[in-house]
């Protein structure tokens, strides 16, 4: 882990225990996160896309120790995150914060938004109440609203000032990194434009470092500083974002690239369609598991799952023509 290393994931599972049927001998087990590394560096933002159930909201979950491992370590600014006791995790939580992709959801519709925006500093006891009543009000600048908004429920917001409420509290506590769970899936496109603005300029101005689950890869190539590709549980392909977007060489990684609304024809891709569902988490297929739906598949992908391994500077690749990439 390098100093300017803030968080390290190392061969992170989750699995879920899946309830058979009267006649299936034996328990299964939703494989969501299977085994994936990656590190977050101080004020970048990573990002992690794939389409849904692939694990990426898991991953957020188990970074925020929503949920617990099945096995793996998380490393957080040189501590491991898994070791520590209730007391202690309580302080990183002023560290970590989260931005749900569903605002309504995510914010009590019986509290005043003073009241929502004030309780972070009251559970982790920062400020007298006097210095609690400035901070919200700094707070709300900060994302754009005004005073007037402390006396309102949610429901009086539209979903794009909710949204910017929800960002006001994750940044209640100064904190380290913030993972955005889908945080512009939900609002109108006329409003995203200023949440992706939003949120970049917060980056700067904190120098926040990000987790950014999305599945919008627009949104993704705008903020991010490196970007994961993750299929059934693992990760496929990283690489710096230029780099990702310029040469993909994973076949996945292409497919996700190749459905990008591109405005000018020259700069188009050639549409890849896949063909069938993606396998189940519960029964995942032999060798590689994006291999049934491949468009490049040979016939070794079926015998072997391949590792994510480095086929240039800082871009990884799981597949096993990763040293002939541009056959790809």
């Amino acid at each position: 882990m390098s100093p300017s290393t803030l968080l390290e994931v190392r061969d992170l599972k989750k699995y879920f225990p899946h309830k058979a049927g009267w006649f299936s001998h034996g328990k299964k087990w939703v494989h969501a996160v299977d085994g994936i590394s990656f590190e977050i560096g101080q004020g970048e933002t990573f990002g992690l896309v794939g389409e849904s159930g692939c694990g990426k909201s898991t991953t957020a979950r188990l970074v925020l120790r929503l949920l617990e491992p099945t096995a793996g370590t998380i490393s957080f600014d040189g501590e491991d995150l898994l070791s520590v006791d209730r007391k202690r995790l309580k302080n990183l939580r002023r560290d970590i914060q989260i931005i749900f992709q569903d605002p309504y959801a995510s914010l009590n519709p019986r509290m005043r938004i003073g009241a929502i925006l004030e309780e972070p500093f009251i559970i982790h006891k920062l400020g007298t109440r006097l210095e609690r009543k400035g901070a919200v009000l700094r707070l709300l600048e900060t994302v754009g609203l005004g005073s007037d908004a402390l006396s309102r429920y949610p429901h009086e917001f539209s979903g794009g000032q909710r949204q910017r409420i929800a960002t006001a509290r994750a940044l209640a506590t100064t904190p380290k990194l913030v993972v955005a769970d889908e945080p512009v899936s939900s609002l109108d496109v006329s409003i995203q434009a200023q949440m992706i603005n939003l949120l970049k300029d917060l980056q700067k101005k904190y120098r926040l470092s990000l987790l950014l689950i999305a599945h919008d890869l627009n949104l993704v190539r705008y903020l991010c500083d490196r970007v994961a590709v993750m299929y059934l549980g693992r990760i496929v392909e990283l690489a710096v974002t230029q780099e990702l977007f310029s040469n993909p060489l994973h076949p996945y990684t292409q497919v996700l690239l190749s459905a990008i609304p591109v405005l000018e024809p020259s700069k188009r891709r050639t549409r890849i369609v896949l063909e069938g569902e993606p396998p189940s988490p519960i029964d995942l297929p032999k060798g590689c598991r994006f291999y049934p739906r491949c468009p490049k598949r040979i016939p070794d992908c079926e015998k072997e799952d391949p590792a994510l391994v480095q086929v240039r500077k800082d871009h990884y690749v799981a597949c096993i023509l990763e040293d002939q990439p541009w056959k790809l």
